[in-house]
């Protein structure tokens, strides 16, 4: 699976498979976020298989779950968070990569420039256009 970059220390991604995290650790990810509650799809790997599996690579993990359509405050700073205490380079997913990607993009509001967040996300394949208003603007 091609993992898509929004930063030179995170990525992006739809579920991730058994085999998409041994290929993560090839490409040099040191931690996982897993943006998906369990059970929202039959199949899906939990997050506490998903941990073991990153933890059997010697990689970190945090789980977020966040609902499809329903990035709240909280989640954001917990993802922050992560994004803080993990070293670097991150892959995060959920159902397609568009919830980690809006957490990701909701962490800068106020660091960068809306249409600037907006421009990365949409190169990695993500259209955001629908939080660009929780997107302020870094102050003067």
């Amino acid at each position: 699976m091609a993992f898509k970059q929004l930063t030179p220390t995170l990525s992006v991604s739809p579920q991730l498979s058994e085999a998409d995290v041994a290929e993560a650790v090839k490409q040099g990810f040191h931690a996982i976020i897993n943006n998906r509650p369990d059970g929202e799809e039959g199949g899906q790997i939990s997050a506490a298989e998903m941990e073991k599996l990153a933890a059997d690579r010697g990689m970190a993990f945090a789980h977020i779950p966040v609902l499809s359509g329903n990035v709240d405050d909280e989640s954001v700073e917990r993802m922050a968070a992560a994004l803080a205490r993990l070293d670097g380079p991150v892959l995060a997913y959920c159902r397609t990569g568009t919830r980690s990607a809006t957490l990701w993009a909701l962490t800068q509001a106020g660091r960068a420039e809306p249409d600037a967040i907006l421009s990365i996300a949409r190169d990695a394949g993500y259209d955001l256009t629908q939080i660009k208003p929780r997107l302020k603007p870094p102050a003067a």
